[in-house]
């Protein structure tokens, strides 16, 4: 079993997480590991971005998610000024979204 620091940032859940094999596995890991709130938080918080990269006003992303105008400006904060992955990923669904 790998020892664990608890000073610093455990890498084992991100190079696992790259280990699963599909979506439904992927989606079985995270219901094993996170309560049902944390998961839909994390849900919504990734369909609030998507909504915001494709140009939607906080009133249409309320409806839509139900997210709070609080965690509307928090994902648009991190859209703005995080590290950039978050932007790539919604830009490329818009993108992908288009060619349809």
């Amino acid at each position: 079993m790998a020892r664990l620091d608890h000073k610093k940032p455990s890498m084992a859940l991100y190079e696992n997480i790259l280990k699963l094999k599909n979506v439904d596995e992927c989606r079985q890991f995270f219901e094993d590991l996170c309560t049902v709130s944390e998961a839909r938080a994390m849900e919504q918080r990734f369909d609030v971005a998507v909504l915001l990269t494709e140009g939607k006003i906080y009133n249409e992303i309320l409806g839509c998610t139900g997210a709070s105008s609080a965690t509307i400006s928090r994902v648009s904060r991190m859209l703005s000024g995080g590290t950039g992955v978050l932007r790539s990923m919604t830009e490329q669904i818009a993108k992908e979204d288009e060619d349809k």
